[in-house]
C-alpha cells in the first residue's frame, strides 16, 4: 500500500507496548493537555493538529469557566508538549454578520493547497459548520458558513476531488442529537455546496446505536480514503463516545467499500471515563507519516482532556478489510 500524504519525519510516535492487545495504543504520558491548559479554562479537547514549519501548530477547544467554548492556537516543538496562546482566536472578516455567532467548539485543521482551512462547529441560529483560513496561525480570515443549521461536525478532504472541495459532514438538531449519518458535500468556491451524498447512517452494531459523525480529515492511500470517525451507544448511564474507521472510494469518497465492525477505541482509562463528560473518546486529527504509514491520532477525552494514541495505517486497513460490514 502506498500512503499518498506528506513525510512527518518528527511524527510523534511511542511503539506499540509488548502487552497490548490493540492496534491503537494510547501515548504512556497521556493526556498530553490537561484540563487546566490556561487559568481561566476548564477543559482542553476535540482539538486539531497539523504539522506546521518543521513543529506543530494547532486550533484548540476551551472550555472557560462558565463553560462556553472558544477557538485558542496552539503550539508544539514535538507535538506533545503544547503552549497555548492565552487570547482566543480574533476572526477577521468583511461582513459583520459572519461575525455574529454564540460558541465555537470542536474544530478540524486541514491543509489544502496553500492554506490551513479552520472548519468548527458554531452558534448561528442554532448548531452548523464555521470556515476560516490562516496561513501563519497568527491571522485568520473567516469565510462563510458553510452549511445552513443544524449541523455539527464537518471536516474537508486534504485535496480536491474531480476538481471540488470535498467535505464530510453530519446533520443534527437543536438538542444534543439523538440521531446522525454522515454526509458528502462539494463546492466549487468555498461558498455555494452542493451534490450532497448519503455516505453511512447506524449500522446497528451497540457501539454506535445512537448516531455517528466525521472524525479527523480522511487519509489517502492507493486503496482508498482511510477515515477515522466516532460512533455514540445509548447506555443506562448515557452516551458512550468510542473511535470507528471506513475505507471511502477515491474518486467517489460517498461510497464506503470497507467499514469496520467493531470500534478501535473506547473509553478504558481513568482520563476517559472521569470527567465533565464520563466515557468519551472523540478523534479529531489523525496524522500519517507518508513514508512509515505511522499515524498519530489526537482525541478528546471525557469532554475534559485531550489524548494522544498511535497506530500504523497499514495495520488498520488490512483489519477493517477482514472485519468489514461492507464488501467492495
Amino acid at each position: 500500500m502506498k500512503f499518498l500524504c506528506p513525510s512527518i519525519p518528527n511524527l510523534p510516535w511511542e511503539n506499540r507496548p509488548s502487552d497490548c492487545p490493540d492496534l491503537v495504543w494510547r501515548y504512556s504520558g497521556n493526556p498530553v493537555i490537561g484540563r487546566r491548559a490556561l487559568a481561566k479554562a476548564t477543559g482542553c479537547y476535540n482539538s486539531a493538529v497539523v504539522p506546521f514549519e518543521g513543529k506543530f501548530a494547532g486550533v484548540f477547544r476551551v472550555d472557560y469557566k462558565d463553560r462556553m467554548p472558544h477557538l485558542h492556537t496552539g503550539w508544539s516543538e514535538d507535538g506533545i508538549h503544547w503552549t497555548i496562546e492565552p487570547e482566543e482566536i480574533r476572526l477577521h472578516n468583511g461582513d459583520p454578520e459572519k461575525g455574529d455567532f454564540h460558541y465555537a467548539y470542536d474544530p478540524r485543521v486541514v491543509k489544502l493547497e496553500d492554506w490551513y482551512y479552520v472548519i468548527w462547529c458554531m452558534g448561528y441560529h442554532g448548531p452548523t459548520i464555521g470556515l476560516a483560513r490562516t496561513k501563519d496561525f497568527r491571522s485568520y480570515e473567516q469565510l462563510d458558513n458553510l452549511l445552513l443549521p443544524y449541523n455539527r461536525n464537518g471536516v474537508f478532504f486534504p485535496r480536491k476531488i474531480g476538481g471540488k472541495y470535498a467535505m464530510l459532514n453530519r446533520p443534527s438538531d437543536t438538542g444534543h442529537t439523538p440521531f446522525g449519518d454522515i454526509f458528502f458535500s462539494e463546492s466549487d468556491d468555498l461558498v455555494h455546496w452542493g451534490r450532497h451524498r448519503h455516505v453511512m447512517g447506524k449500522s446497528g452494531k451497540w457501539w454506535e446505536d445512537k448516531k455517528i459523525g466525521p472524525g479527523p480529515a480522511p487519509i489517502e492511500t492507493d486503496e482508498g480514503w482511510l477515515a477515522f470517525y466516532h460512533g455514540v451507544a445509548g447506555t443506562c448511564n448515557g452516551y458512550i463516545y468510542a473511535m470507528g474507521a471506513m475505507i471511502l472510494d477515491r474518486d467517489e469518497p460517498w461510497v464506503v467499500r470497507y467499514r469496520l465492525n467493531q470500534c478501535l477505541l473506547l473509553p478504558e482509562t481513568p482520563y476517559e471515563l472521569t470527567g465533565y463528560v464520563p466515557g468519551v473518546v472523540f478523534p479529531v486529527a489523525a496524522l500519517c507519516d507518508g513514508d512509515t504509514g505511522r499515524v498519530a491520532i489526537y482525541y478528546g477525552s471525557a469532554d475534559t482532556v485531550s489524548g494522544l494514541a498511535f497506530c500504523q495505517a497499514q495495520d488498520i486497513v488490512d483489519f477493517i478489510k477482514r472485519n468489514s460490514l461492507t464488501s467492495a
